[in-house]
């Protein structure tokens, strides 16, 4: 090789190294996420800036993404937004690592001003430490510049680059050169152990705190025993439920109820300084803490809940014993003004609910602030320390987990979270049906075969179910004795499978004798409506 030729050699290999460049951003960002993560498992009040990121991903998401999520991932929705984030973080780092190839300075003034983005992102949220989202996000950040400084240098002097971005032709022999002509890069090999290093090590710190701080978030409750309730159901008797196997139980486990709500990270309450606050349009503004609350009278009842993303067939829906105090005798403690429309529930995250003040007032239902569920103190993951049950209405218009406020207002004056992204602003619970046994797809054997499942109507309550096959007439099912009209029931029928394909639809009639609509719709804006439909096949 002749010195003429190695302006040439060294040009060819200099479009093919700006790898090293993407990499050393992309683990810069690796270690800013790392670096937020550790501190915000150790330390109470310091902000994870996924976390953070995403709550503002998801407050200012268009209408109609919701559903597209929920639908995609059901209640793994969370886990995604979290990894979706991670991926377009470390993208637009590598990115910046490409720009740091020549101007690192532009490169550095951006992370400062996604640093300054993911700040506002804490801030905003009200329930990190001001102090710690500051010393956190500043230490991110400079921990992110000095690992993209450190890895671009040595990007560099693996790629024969010079720190304008053209590459070194000095005669002799330059990194890219040597490489060419079979010798080891060791200024490579030496750039891959840094930013492997570097990456492995950011993704076993991140792990770890992401761990500690889901554990810190999730402990239980620290309250052993629930106060006990002056009115209970009566114990479940054998013909509350059907004896078929695979069918969902009357009662969903702690363990196994549906959880959709915007937290990434459940909120951490501080049981000895939380209360709840009643105000806007009433006589008095009272607040009471947790003692106050689980000194008033308690009462126990079955509710059944739904989440309006719920498709036809899914199971974003649960039933089970809720613990709690009165709604109507905490508003009577505050004295409801008149013209006071509508109920806002507020959550220590700033999450919001609203529903009209007529329903909860309504002698037919029991809204109620639960502290307890299945007798259990409320877990973590479910609201603890409080959380609104209000019977017939979906959770987005009134479930509020970890709540903080009950403000009375009218129906004009405030719209709730989900309003604004295009669902409606009341959502009563649609009549539904769902199959359980057998499942879609499934082969069966010819013969007798249980087809069975749930149905709900609350608070209306379920008068029937019927089943048909292959369009066939309707079939009435038997249901298993109704616990309340707040709750769902099992149903069954027997039917003689013969050789094939074939097609099984349900339907419901609630209690006040309207027959669930075949008109299919998606959940947008007030529910999914249509029969739940399966194809199995026997032989």
């Amino acid at each position: 090789m002749t010195q003429d030729t190695l302006p040439l050699a060294a040009a060819r290999p200099s479009r093919l190294v700006r790898w090293p460049f993407f990499v050393a951003g992309a683990v810069a960002v690796a270690v800013a996420v790392a670096f937020s993560e550790i501190v915000a498992g150790l330390l109470p009040g310091a902000p994870s800036l996924v976390v953070s990121v995403g709550a503002l991903v998801i407050d200012l998401q268009p209408p109609g993404a919701k559903d597209v999520i929920v639908s995609i991932f059901g209640t793994n929705d969370k886990l995604a937004l979290n990894v979706a984030i991670l991926i377009v973080a470390v993208g637009v780092g590598g990115l910046l690592g490409l720009v740091a190839r020549a101007r690192f300075a532009t490169a550095a003034m951006a992370f400062v001003v996604f640093g300054l983005l993911s700040l506002y992102a804490s801030l905003r949220l009200g329930i990190d430490s001001p102090a710690l989202s500051v010393a956190t996000v500043g230490l991110a950040v400079i921990a992110a510049l000095g690992s993209l400084r450190y890895l671009v240098d040595s990007a560099r002097a693996s790629s024969g680059d010079s720190p304008s971005g053209s590459p070194a032709s000095v005669p002799g022999s330059p990194p890219a050169a040597r490489s060419m002509a079979g010798m080891p890069n060791w200024d490579r090999r030496r750039f891959l152990i840094r930013s492997g290093s570097l990456a492995i090590g950011s993704v076993v710190v991140g792990s770890v705190g992401r761990t500690l701080l889901q554990v810190s978030h999730s402990q239980e409750p620290p309250v052993a025993v629930l106060p006990g309730s002056s009115l209970s159901p009566a114990p479940l008797s054998q013909a509350a439920s059907l004896p078929v196997d695979g069918i969902t139980p009357i009662v969903m486990p702690n363990n196994r109820f549906y959880r959709i709500d915007t937290a990434l990270v459940v909120p951490r309450v501080d049981v000895a300084t939380w209360s709840v606050k009643v105000s806007g349009m009433v006589d008095r503004e009272i607040s009471l803490t947790y003692d106050q609350l689980r000194a008033l009278p308690i009462f126990e009842q079955y509710v059944t809940i739904a989440c309006v993303s719920n498709e036809v067939g899914g199971d974003l829906v649960g039933n089970a014993l809720w613990r709690g105090v009165h709604l109507r005798e905490v508003l009577a403690m505050a004295g409801v003004r008149t013209g006071a429309t509508q109920i806002v529930g507020r959550s220590v995250d700033g999450f919001t609910v609203g529903f009209p003040t007529e329903w909860a007032m309504d002698p037919g239902r029991d809204p109620m602030i639960a502290i307890g569920m299945n007798g259990e103190p409320l877990p973590v993951e479910h609201g603890f320390p409080a959380r609104l049950i209000v019977p017939g209405l979906y959770g987005y218009v009134s479930a509020t987990k970890w709540l903080a406020e009950i403000e009375l207002t009218t129906l004009e004056a405030f719209d709730a979270y989900w309003i604004p992204l295009g669902w409606a602003k009341e959502g009563p619970i649609l009549t539904q049906s769902r199959i359980d046994v057998p499942r879609n797809g499934a082969a069966v054997a010819t013969g007798p075969v249980a087809i069975a499942g749930v149905a709900w109507a609350p608070d209306r309550g379920v008068a029937r179910v019927e089943v048909r096959v292959d369009g066939g007439p309707w079939l009435p099912a038997t249901l298993s004795a109704p616990i309340s009209k707040a709750t769902w029931v099992q149903w069954r029928l027997g039917w003689d499978a013969t050789p094939g394909d074939h097609t099984i639809e349900v339907r419901a009639t609630d209690g006040r004798g309207e027959v669930q609509t075949d008109q299919v719709s998606p959940p947008p804006p007030d529910g999914a409506r249509g029969h739940h439909t399966i194809s199995i096949r026997a032989g």
